[in-house]
């Protein structure tokens, strides 16, 4: 080897350094033992691939140049370096540093370089140029029939990621697609080498797959109102995309939620499946699935703006879920507790493809994998499984929300209306229960007013508590209750002997078993 090639990996690799064994110790200052590719990157480091430094960075945030890449495909191939023939390549000459690793990578026809006979070095490297070059270093064979929705057959390196597929080197992104023409980061090249090296790195099956078309909530929280275009200039931040349903909420004053009574009834959240009914200009009218409501078959009904749903075509049927279980949880653009996306209420169910560590990674409705902090929710195989709530789970969970104000229609930790609080608490323990306080009223199993016990449901109703049901409350003990009671309050517990409540009493209902 010459001198100058010694002298080029010095400069190329700083960050770099020959370790023997896998340690615990990180390899790198941004590779740590909680890294989700710290083991991948120690095989390589093990083998002579990369040169570990805990006192440098790895990058594991940068993009690798077509000369890294060739230089860890070289290490992986164990190929001289000396003696090779000169590549004839314009933009490199002897003098130019990293000139033994084109002269081997070209010779050997793994990198070869573009029309004008340029190997341009310093390229960042894409995608579809990473499945290409390590199909051919190490002659992967095999083909699939998966096609990535942005990869279609006439793509120059689209056989190279099918078979790159068929070995289980990448499953593309959570969406089914696979992003050919971005480029690819050091991290992300290494753990594919090691996964191509060692078949124990092979990725593990994804949860999700092609789907049919559903239609989901795409902002924190819409409003779902009875007419469109009704709103006023206070409800910009709640019909925006992104929404600001936190600074919408607070914006109000008392007669301004007042008038929301009469114009929106619910609302959904984040990630919820609705389905489409009609539209009218920059509006869908919608049904949420799973806010029932008589004679509305396809669920609770009324509008709202387009750019707050989205359409996917990916099955999560099959991944774990995870359930919002504090007031407001934060969604992070990268697992550390900055870099913040959005913020997301109490009851947001959102499909899990990884844990690591104390984060989840959790499918967006169209943006991809976020991340979420594992203590901000419960992770369940699916809604059917979470488990069964006790008395005091219930109770403690509507206790959470003492102090936050009321929003007509509101079914977030942003702001509940009365019937919202008790459905978004039964929800969140896996129990369903009608979205109205006059339906739910009617279901569950009656039970008398001496009988009652934590989590049980008190209405009241006009005339008396003879006319219709216009409030709920849940019963805590000690003739106590918690309801969120109108626009001019916040969510409080009271007596239930107070009035007018102990006048307009209608009966009780039990959804507990």
């Amino acid at each position: 080897m010459t001198k100058k090639w010694i002298a080029v990996l010095t400069a190329l690799f700083l960050m770099f350094t020959t370790i023997g064994a896998v340690s615990a110790a990180p390899l790198f200052k941004d590779v740590g033992d909680g890294h989700g590719s710290k083991a991948e990157l120690d095989f390589l480091a093990e083998r002579g691939i990369i040169f570990a430094n805990p006192q440098e960075n790895f990058g594991v945030k940068e993009e690798i140049t077509r000369l890294e890449a060739s230089a860890m495909i070289i290490r992986a191939l164990g190929l001289e370096t000396v003696n090779r023939p000169d590549p004839n390549f314009i933009d490199i000459t002897p003098e130019v540093e990293g000139y033994d690793i084109i002269a081997t990578i070209a010779d050997k026809g793994i990198v070869n370089g573009n029309a004008n006979g340029e190997f341009m070095p310093y390229k960042k490297l894409t995608r579809g140029e990473m499945a290409a070059i390590l199909v051919k270093a190490f002659k992967l064979k095999g083909t699939s029939k998966h096609f990535f929705k942005d990869v279609p057959a006439t793509y120059w390196a689209s056989e190279s990621i099918k078979t790159l597929f068929a070995n289980e080197v990448t499953r593309g992104y959570p969406n089914n697609t696979y992003r050919p023409t971005a480029f690819i980061t050091k991290v992300n090249f290494g753990t594919f080498l090691a996964r191509i090296l060692n078949p124990e790195f092979k990725k593990i099956p994804v949860c999700y797959a092609d789907g049919k078309k559903t239609t989901v909530v795409n902002v924190q929280v819409t409003n779902v109102w009875k007419s469109p275009n009704k709103n006023r200039i206070v409800d910009r931040p709640s019909i925006s995309n992104p929404t600001d349903m936190q600074k919408w909420a607070k914006s109000m004053s008392i007669s301004q939620k007042q008038w929301l009574v009469g114009k929106t009834d619910t609302q959904a959240l984040y990630g919820q499946e609705v389905v489409i009914l009609k539209s009218s200009g920059n509006w869908h009218q919608i049904a949420v699935k799973d806010q029932y409501k008589p004679g509305n078959k396809a669920g609770y009904q009324g509008w709202v703006p387009k750019s707050h749903v989205t359409e996917r075509t990916i099955d999560y049927t099959n991944c774990r879920i995870a359930i919002v279980d504090t007031n407001i949880a934060t969604l992070y653009n990268e697992p550390k507790m900055k870099n913040k996306y959005m913020d997301i209420s109490y009851t947001t169910i959102l499909p899990v493809i990884k844990e690591e560590g104390g984060w989840l990674h959790v499918q967006t409705p169209a943006n991809g994998v976020k991340y979420l902090r594992k203590v901000d929710a419960k992770v369940v195989k699916n809604f059917a499984t979470i488990p069964k709530p006790t008395q005091k789970d219930i109770v403690d969970s509507a206790k959470m929300f003492l102090g936050l104000p009321y929003v007509w229609s509101g079914i977030s930790g942003f702001g509940f209306d009365c019937s919202g609080l008790i459905h978004s608490v039964y929800k969140n323990h896996g129990i369903m229960i009608p979205r109205d306080s006059f339906v739910q009223a009617v279901k569950g199993t009656p039970v008398a007013r001496s009988k009652m016990q934590p989590g049980d449901l008190l209405f009241f109703a006009y005339n008396k508590g003879k006319g219709k049901v216009y409030h709920v409350g849940m019963y805590i003990g000690n003739n106590k209750m918690i309801h969120a009671p109108n626009s001019s309050r916040n969510v409080e517990i009271v007596s239930i002997n107070a009035q007018p409540y102990k006048a307009n009493y209608a009966g009780s209902r039990r959804y507990l078993k």
